[in-house]
């Protein structure tokens, strides 16, 4: 089991790189973080390191957020999503919902207190669902047990 005082490792992926910097000035106390200028950094960053929480910028050059986001997908299903934006785009939250499985959708300049509870928030999403999948990993390994039982008692 992790200790329970482990971080919580965030990556923020952003073009603007005084976004980078100030995410990780405000919130390195509170959690581990890893930064990246683009989608394509982001994805090397991703095959090394595991992360529970994404937040990336929708608007970057070559990739959007969302582009960016369903890309991953296939790779990297469990870490939690969160899109932030400088701009209200209503199609870019749908496509945010709808392809890049986001679970929170927030607007520059973010409020670091809402920040923290967002992030917190979306790491107890996550943990829940860590456990659901052990204990349904657990309850299927005591299934089989359990018919191999009966199956053995049947036999004798």
């Amino acid at each position: 089991m992790e200790e329970v005082n482990e971080k919580i490792r965030v990556l923020y992926v952003d073009d603007e790189v005084n976004n980078l910097q100030a995410f990780k000035a405000t919130f390195r106390r509170n959690y581990q973080i890893f930064l990246a200028e683009s989608a394509e950094e982001a994805r090397k960053l991703l095959e090394n390191q595991t992360v529970e929480i994404i937040i990336t910028d929708q608007r970057m050059p070559n990739e959007t957020g969302v582009e960016f986001l369903e890309s991953i997908i296939p790779d990297f299903p469990d870490p939690m999503r969160i899109l932030l934006t400088g701009y209200t785009d209503i199609q870019a939250v749908i496509d945010a919902i709808n392809k890049g499985q986001v679970y929170h959708y927030l607007t520059k300049p973010w409020d670091e207190d809402y920040m923290r509870t967002v992030v917190k928030n979306a790491f107890e999403v996550f943990d829940l669902r860590r456990k659901n999948d052990q204990l349904t990993k657990s309850l299927i390994k005591a299934n089989d047990q359990l018919e191999f039982l009966l199956r053995q008692n049947l036999l004798s």
